[in-house]
């Protein structure tokens, strides 16, 4: 593995926000005064749960996608997914009249296959994990000549991530930030979030949360490199998966710009969903919550500099059925 910094391969957020608003739209960073009560400092509520997707996959999509050549448009492109990003995929692809072709695993989430199915592009069940299904969609992108879009290891999508983190900084006007709390899966997301703050000259600390269910990133730093771990059932179905043992950008950036992490359970972050429901008046689904779940927990501690807390609401893709089982199990 690499030990350089894979920084400079990216295209920056900055460069491709055009391109991502097309098709995304600004999400609101909201205030929350029983969370703030909570910490003791402003805590703000990046919403990307009120996405046009219903998540933050959209924006790299958006940013993916619009790089594609004509000759690359024509020949059509192959994604893998949990569910979030290949309906983000299928509905830029729809728009921008590219044909598409989105591998699932079979436990997908039906919300969000009826929502790949939506936007235009043909979805293919195949495998018992999501690495069955990844490693199937890259196989038959090789064979065809599709483009295959990743989820998370892509300069272009990390730098469609980003603009998140240009939006919450214009959305600060300037005040102070001691810290992001950001869902942590591929990496992706919180690569690009970090790296947008940095283009917008914000220094703040960067905290990765993940699943306890739905670790492979976290065990991956701590290894020093790529590993595989066995797939576990979890409410954070979106965070579910590994991030390649040949991955080439988004396992460099979170160790290069990640400051910490944390982990949370399935009852804290079932917990989590339930006050975004009942508090915030929010649908969250799990793999969006564990970062709301970290800060309600209090498995992470905040920094002794000032500055509001930010806390990033990524998804809010989930089945009707699980959240009445959620809400149903307090």
């Amino acid at each position: 593995m690499e030990s350089i910094s894979r920084a400079a391969e990216l295209p920056t957020s900055s460069a491709v926000r055009a391109e991502v608003e097309r098709h995304a739209r600004q999400t609101p960073l909201l205030p929350s005064p029983a969370l703030s009560d909570l910490l003791g400092r402003e805590v703000l509520l990046k919403a990307e749960c009120l996405q046009v997707t219903g998540s933050f996959k959209v924006r790299g999509a958006a940013a993916r996608l619009e790089s594609l050549s004509p000759e690359e448009r024509a020949a059509g492109i192959i994604a893998c997914s949990s569910g979030n990003h290949g309906r983000a995929v299928s509905h830029v692809a729809g728009r921008a009249g590219i044909p598409g072709r989105v591998f699932v695993p079979e436990w997908v989430d039906p919300v969000k296959l009826e929502g790949i199915r939506a936007g235009g592009a043909d979805a293919v069940l195949l495998g018992k994990t999501f690495d069955e299904a990844e490693a199937a969609a890259v196989s038959v992108a090789r064979e065809s000549g599709s483009v295959y879009v990743s989820a998370y290891d892509d300069p272009w999508v990390i730098a469609g991530q980003g603009t998140i983190g240009l939006e919450i900084a214009e959305q600060l006007g300037g005040s102070p930030l001691s810290a992001v709390l950001a869902p942590l899966s591929g990496g992706g997301l919180i690569a690009g979030i970090a790296g947008g703050l940095a283009e917008a000259g914000v220094s703040t600390s960067i905290v990765g949360v993940s699943a306890a269910h739905a670790a492979v990133m976290l065990e991956s730093v701590r290894a020093g490199h790529p590993v595989e771990l066995p797939e576990k059932e979890t409410l954070a179905s979106a965070l579910a998966g590994g991030i390649g043992l040949d991955n080439r950008y988004s396992f460099a950036l979170v160790r290069e710009r990640v400051h910490e992490h944390v982990s949370v359970s399935e009852a804290q972050i079932a917990h989590a969903m339930r006050f975004a429901v009942e508090r915030l008046r929010m649908v969250v689904e799990g793999g969006g919550a564990v970062a709301l779940a970290a800060l309600l927990a209090g498995v992470w501690t905040p920094p002794e500099t000032d500055g509001s807390v930010v806390v990033l609401l990524s998804g809010g893709n989930v089945g009707a059925d699980t959240l009445v089982k959620v809400l149903g199990s307090a």
